[in-house]
Protein backbone atom coordinates (compact mmCIF):
# COMPACT_ATOMS: atom_id res chain seq x y z
CA UNK A 1 0.00 0.00 0.00
CA UNK A 2 1.32 3.44 -0.98
CA UNK A 3 1.32 5.64 2.14
CA UNK A 4 3.33 8.46 0.55
CA UNK A 5 2.19 12.05 1.07
CA UNK A 6 3.38 14.09 -1.90
CA UNK A 7 3.38 17.87 -2.09
CA UNK A 8 1.47 19.31 -5.05
CA UNK A 9 3.88 18.78 -7.92
CA UNK A 10 5.25 22.10 -9.13
CA UNK A 11 6.70 22.74 -12.56
CA UNK A 12 8.98 25.48 -13.76
CA UNK A 13 8.50 27.62 -16.89
CA UNK A 14 9.90 24.83 -19.05
CA UNK A 15 7.34 22.38 -17.69
CA UNK A 16 9.87 20.41 -15.66
CA UNK A 17 9.05 18.94 -12.27
CA UNK A 18 10.56 20.82 -9.34
CA UNK A 19 13.32 19.18 -7.27
CA UNK A 20 11.61 16.34 -5.39
CA UNK A 21 12.92 14.85 -2.16
CA UNK A 22 11.92 11.67 -0.40
CA UNK A 23 11.74 12.06 3.38
CA UNK A 24 10.56 9.50 5.96
CA UNK A 25 8.31 10.64 8.80
CA UNK A 26 10.15 10.21 12.11
CA UNK A 27 7.53 8.78 14.49
CA UNK A 28 9.52 5.52 14.79
CA UNK A 29 12.93 7.15 14.98
CA UNK A 30 15.09 6.55 18.04
CA UNK A 31 18.71 5.79 18.90
CA UNK A 32 18.73 2.27 20.31
CA UNK A 33 21.88 0.64 18.93
CA UNK A 34 25.40 1.59 17.88
CA UNK A 35 26.70 1.07 14.35
CA UNK A 36 28.75 4.26 14.08
CA UNK A 37 30.74 6.36 16.58
CA UNK A 38 28.19 9.17 16.63
CA UNK A 39 25.33 7.06 18.01
CA UNK A 40 24.32 7.80 21.60
CA UNK A 41 21.58 5.40 22.77
CA UNK A 42 22.28 6.21 26.42
CA UNK A 43 21.66 9.88 25.86
CA UNK A 44 18.45 9.14 23.95
CA UNK A 45 17.25 6.81 26.71
CA UNK A 46 17.73 9.59 29.29
CA UNK A 47 14.73 11.50 27.87
CA UNK A 48 13.13 9.76 24.89
CA UNK A 49 9.97 11.88 24.93
CA UNK A 50 12.02 15.06 24.63
CA UNK A 51 14.17 13.74 21.80
CA UNK A 52 11.20 12.27 19.96
CA UNK A 53 9.46 15.65 20.03
CA UNK A 54 12.66 17.40 18.96
CA UNK A 55 13.06 14.95 16.08
CA UNK A 56 9.53 15.70 14.87
CA UNK A 57 10.30 19.43 14.95
CA UNK A 58 13.61 18.96 13.16
CA UNK A 59 12.11 16.84 10.40
CA UNK A 60 9.31 19.36 9.87
CA UNK A 61 11.83 22.21 9.74
CA UNK A 62 13.92 20.34 7.17
CA UNK A 63 10.85 19.79 4.98
CA UNK A 64 9.98 23.48 5.31
CA UNK A 65 13.52 24.50 4.31
CA UNK A 66 13.36 22.29 1.22
CA UNK A 67 10.03 23.83 0.21
CA UNK A 68 11.33 27.35 0.84
CA UNK A 69 14.23 26.60 -1.51
CA UNK A 70 11.82 25.49 -4.24
CA UNK A 71 11.65 21.77 -3.54
CA UNK A 72 8.80 19.28 -3.31
CA UNK A 73 8.59 16.75 -0.48
CA UNK A 74 7.46 13.13 -0.87
CA UNK A 75 6.89 11.97 2.71
CA UNK A 76 7.00 8.21 3.27
CA UNK A 77 5.64 6.48 6.39
CA UNK A 78 8.08 5.13 8.95
CA UNK A 79 8.11 1.52 10.09
CA UNK A 80 8.25 0.30 13.73
CA UNK A 81 11.59 -1.24 14.63
CA UNK A 82 13.48 0.51 11.80
CA UNK A 83 14.66 3.77 13.38
CA UNK A 84 17.24 4.58 10.72
CA UNK A 85 14.63 4.49 7.96
CA UNK A 86 14.58 8.29 8.44
CA UNK A 87 17.88 8.41 6.50
CA UNK A 88 16.69 7.65 2.93
CA UNK A 89 19.89 8.93 1.33
CA UNK A 90 20.91 5.34 2.03
CA UNK A 91 17.82 3.89 0.36
CA UNK A 92 19.31 3.81 -3.11
CA UNK A 93 20.93 5.71 -5.96
CA UNK A 94 18.61 7.66 -8.26
CA UNK A 95 19.50 9.08 -11.66
CA UNK A 96 17.43 9.80 -14.77
CA UNK A 97 14.26 8.22 -13.31
CA UNK A 98 16.03 4.93 -12.50
CA UNK A 99 16.90 3.71 -9.02
CA UNK A 100 19.35 1.09 -7.75
CA UNK A 101 18.26 0.16 -4.19
CA UNK A 102 20.85 -0.30 -1.46
CA UNK A 103 22.16 -3.39 0.28
CA UNK A 104 23.22 -2.71 3.86
CA UNK A 105 26.38 -3.93 5.56
CA UNK A 106 24.96 -3.93 9.11
CA UNK A 107 22.22 -6.36 10.12
CA UNK A 108 20.48 -3.57 12.04
CA UNK A 109 19.65 -1.80 8.77
CA UNK A 110 18.90 -4.71 6.44
CA UNK A 111 15.23 -4.62 7.39
CA UNK A 112 15.04 -1.24 5.64
CA UNK A 113 15.66 -2.76 2.24
CA UNK A 114 12.10 -4.07 1.72
CA UNK A 115 10.22 -0.88 2.71
CA UNK A 116 12.57 1.26 0.65
CA UNK A 117 11.99 -0.97 -2.38
CA UNK A 118 8.24 -0.78 -1.79
CA UNK A 119 8.48 3.02 -1.72
CA UNK A 120 10.42 3.05 -4.99
CA UNK A 121 7.89 0.75 -6.63
CA UNK A 122 5.12 3.08 -5.44
CA UNK A 123 6.98 6.01 -7.01
CA UNK A 124 7.12 4.04 -10.28
CA UNK A 125 3.38 3.46 -10.08
CA UNK A 126 2.84 7.20 -9.58
CA UNK A 127 5.05 8.14 -12.50
CA UNK A 128 7.93 9.66 -10.50
CA UNK A 129 10.39 6.89 -11.44
CA UNK A 130 10.62 4.43 -14.31
CA UNK A 131 12.72 1.48 -13.14
CA UNK A 132 13.90 -0.24 -9.96
CA UNK A 133 17.09 -2.27 -10.30
CA UNK A 134 18.72 -4.88 -8.04
CA UNK A 135 22.25 -5.24 -6.67
CA UNK A 136 23.72 -8.75 -6.40
CA UNK A 137 23.40 -10.52 -3.06
CA UNK A 138 26.24 -9.62 -0.72
CA UNK A 139 27.26 -6.56 -2.76
CA UNK A 140 27.04 -3.90 -0.08
CA UNK A 141 26.28 -0.43 -1.36
CA UNK A 142 24.49 2.07 0.87
CA UNK A 143 22.74 4.31 -1.59
CA UNK A 144 23.26 7.96 -2.47
CA UNK A 145 24.94 8.43 0.89
CA UNK A 146 27.93 6.58 -0.56
CA UNK A 147 27.48 7.37 -4.26
CA UNK A 148 26.96 11.04 -5.08
CA UNK A 149 26.21 12.30 -8.58
CA UNK A 150 28.29 15.34 -9.59
CA UNK A 151 26.15 17.08 -12.19
CA UNK A 152 28.88 19.59 -13.06
CA UNK A 153 31.44 16.89 -13.86
CA UNK A 154 29.13 14.18 -15.16
CA UNK A 155 30.15 11.26 -12.96
CA UNK A 156 29.51 9.60 -9.62
CA UNK A 157 31.81 9.95 -6.63
CA UNK A 158 31.62 6.64 -4.75
CA UNK A 159 32.82 6.03 -1.20
CA UNK A 160 34.15 2.66 -0.05
CA UNK A 161 36.10 1.16 2.80
CA UNK A 162 33.60 1.60 5.65
CA UNK A 163 30.13 0.46 4.57
CA UNK A 164 30.02 0.12 0.79
CA UNK A 165 32.23 -2.31 -1.12
CA UNK A 166 34.60 -1.09 -3.82
CA UNK A 167 33.18 -3.66 -6.25
CA UNK A 168 29.76 -2.04 -5.98
CA UNK A 169 31.09 0.78 -8.16
CA UNK A 170 31.15 -1.61 -11.12
CA UNK A 171 27.49 -2.44 -10.56
CA UNK A 172 26.61 1.26 -10.37
CA UNK A 173 28.59 2.04 -13.53
CA UNK A 174 26.92 -0.80 -15.43
CA UNK A 175 23.38 0.02 -14.28
CA UNK A 176 23.51 3.75 -14.99
CA UNK A 177 26.13 3.60 -17.79
CA UNK A 178 28.04 6.40 -16.11
CA UNK A 179 31.59 6.80 -14.86
CA UNK A 180 32.31 6.27 -11.17
CA UNK A 181 35.27 7.75 -9.28
CA UNK A 182 36.20 5.71 -6.21
CA UNK A 183 37.12 7.47 -2.96
CA UNK A 184 38.46 5.41 -0.06
CA UNK A 185 37.14 6.42 3.37
CA UNK A 186 39.50 5.72 6.26
CA UNK A 187 37.65 6.81 9.41
CA UNK A 188 34.71 5.00 11.12
CA UNK A 189 33.45 8.48 12.07
CA UNK A 190 32.96 9.23 8.38
CA UNK A 191 31.40 5.97 7.36
CA UNK A 192 29.52 7.33 4.35
CA UNK A 193 30.74 9.73 1.69
CA UNK A 194 27.91 12.19 2.35
CA UNK A 195 29.18 12.82 5.89
CA UNK A 196 32.44 14.28 4.54
CA UNK A 197 31.85 15.29 0.90
CA UNK A 198 29.26 17.58 -0.69
CA UNK A 199 29.21 18.78 -4.32
CA UNK A 200 27.58 22.23 -4.50
CA UNK A 201 25.47 23.47 -7.39
CA UNK A 202 28.10 25.97 -8.53
CA UNK A 203 30.71 23.26 -8.98
CA UNK A 204 32.49 23.61 -5.64
CA UNK A 205 33.16 20.62 -3.41
CA UNK A 206 32.79 21.03 0.34
CA UNK A 207 34.83 18.23 1.90
CA UNK A 208 36.64 17.11 5.05
CA UNK A 209 40.15 15.91 4.08
CA UNK A 210 40.94 13.73 7.16
CA UNK A 211 38.12 11.35 6.17
CA UNK A 212 39.94 10.25 3.00
CA UNK A 213 42.86 8.00 2.13
CA UNK A 214 45.82 9.79 0.48
CA UNK A 215 44.94 8.35 -2.91
CA UNK A 216 41.37 9.62 -2.63
CA UNK A 217 42.57 13.10 -1.69
CA UNK A 218 44.87 13.06 -4.68
CA UNK A 219 42.01 12.10 -6.98
CA UNK A 220 39.74 14.85 -5.62
CA UNK A 221 42.48 17.43 -6.07
CA UNK A 222 43.27 16.18 -9.58
CA UNK A 223 39.64 16.36 -10.74
CA UNK A 224 38.51 19.55 -8.97
CA UNK A 225 40.33 22.87 -9.42
CA UNK A 226 41.81 24.23 -6.20
CA UNK A 227 39.57 27.30 -6.27
CA UNK A 228 36.53 25.00 -6.26
CA UNK A 229 37.58 23.04 -3.16
CA UNK A 230 36.26 24.19 0.22
CA UNK A 231 37.92 22.40 3.13
CA UNK A 232 35.65 21.81 6.11
CA UNK A 233 37.09 22.13 9.61
CA UNK A 234 36.80 19.58 12.42
CA UNK A 235 33.97 21.70 13.81
CA UNK A 236 32.12 21.80 10.48
CA UNK A 237 32.34 18.02 10.13
CA UNK A 238 31.37 17.44 13.76
CA UNK A 239 28.28 19.61 13.35
CA UNK A 240 27.29 17.50 10.29
CA UNK A 241 27.39 20.59 8.09
CA UNK A 242 29.18 18.80 5.25
CA UNK A 243 26.13 16.52 5.20
CA UNK A 244 24.17 19.22 3.38
CA UNK A 245 21.57 19.52 0.62
CA UNK A 246 22.61 21.76 -2.26
CA UNK A 247 19.53 23.08 -4.07
CA UNK A 248 20.27 25.85 -6.53
CA UNK A 249 21.94 28.64 -4.59
CA UNK A 250 20.50 27.34 -1.32
CA UNK A 251 22.50 25.06 0.97
CA UNK A 252 20.41 23.36 3.67
CA UNK A 253 22.38 22.05 6.62
CA UNK A 254 22.48 21.51 10.35
CA UNK A 255 23.37 24.47 12.55
CA UNK A 256 26.67 25.80 11.25
CA UNK A 257 29.67 27.64 12.62
CA UNK A 258 29.68 31.32 11.55
CA UNK A 259 32.90 30.95 9.55
CA UNK A 260 31.43 28.25 7.29
CA UNK A 261 28.29 30.32 6.71
CA UNK A 262 30.47 33.30 5.78
CA UNK A 263 32.57 31.25 3.36
CA UNK A 264 29.48 29.94 1.56
CA UNK A 265 27.78 33.32 1.55
CA UNK A 266 30.87 34.87 -0.02
CA UNK A 267 30.45 32.40 -2.88
CA UNK A 268 26.84 33.42 -3.43
CA UNK A 269 25.02 30.72 -1.49
CA UNK A 270 22.15 31.14 0.94
CA UNK A 271 22.67 28.90 3.97
CA UNK A 272 19.44 27.57 5.50
CA UNK A 273 20.13 26.09 8.94
CA UNK A 274 17.95 23.47 10.62
CA UNK A 275 18.24 22.09 14.16
CA UNK A 276 18.83 18.40 13.49
CA UNK A 277 20.49 17.54 16.81
CA UNK A 278 18.37 14.41 17.52
CA UNK A 279 19.37 12.95 14.15
CA UNK A 280 23.03 13.88 14.60
CA UNK A 281 22.83 11.76 17.76
CA UNK A 282 22.33 8.84 15.34
CA UNK A 283 24.97 9.97 12.86
CA UNK A 284 22.86 11.75 10.26
CA UNK A 285 22.21 15.27 8.99
CA UNK A 286 20.27 17.05 6.27
CA UNK A 287 21.60 15.08 3.29
CA UNK A 288 21.15 11.75 5.10
CA UNK A 289 17.49 12.60 5.69
CA UNK A 290 16.70 13.19 2.01
CA UNK A 291 16.82 11.40 -1.31
CA UNK A 292 16.54 13.42 -4.51
CA UNK A 293 14.07 11.58 -6.76
CA UNK A 294 14.27 13.76 -9.88
CA UNK A 295 18.08 13.73 -10.12
CA UNK A 296 19.11 14.21 -13.74
CA UNK A 297 22.46 13.54 -15.38
CA UNK A 298 22.12 16.77 -17.35
CA UNK A 299 23.38 20.05 -15.93
CA UNK A 300 20.46 22.38 -15.20
CA UNK A 301 21.46 25.00 -17.76
CA UNK A 302 21.15 22.29 -20.43
CA UNK A 303 17.59 21.35 -19.52
CA UNK A 304 16.19 24.58 -18.07
CA UNK A 305 15.69 23.12 -14.60
CA UNK A 306 15.75 25.30 -11.48
CA UNK A 307 18.37 23.44 -9.40
CA UNK A 308 21.40 21.20 -9.63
Amino acid sequence: MDQTILDPVMRDDAGLVAPTYMLVEPSHFDVSYVINPWMEPGRWASDPAHYRAAAACGAAALAAALRAAGGVVALVAGVPGLPDLVFPANAGIVLDRRVLPARFAHAERRGEEAPYRAAFEAFVARGLLDEVGTLPEGCFQEGAGDCIWDVRRGFFWSGFGQRSAARAADEVAAFFERDVQLLELVSPRFYHLDVCFCPLSGGEILYYPPAFAPGALGLIRDLVPADRLIEATDEDAGRFCVNAVSLGRDVIMAQAAPRLKDRLTERGYCVREVDLSPFIMAGGGAYCMTLRLDRSSLAPELIGSIAA
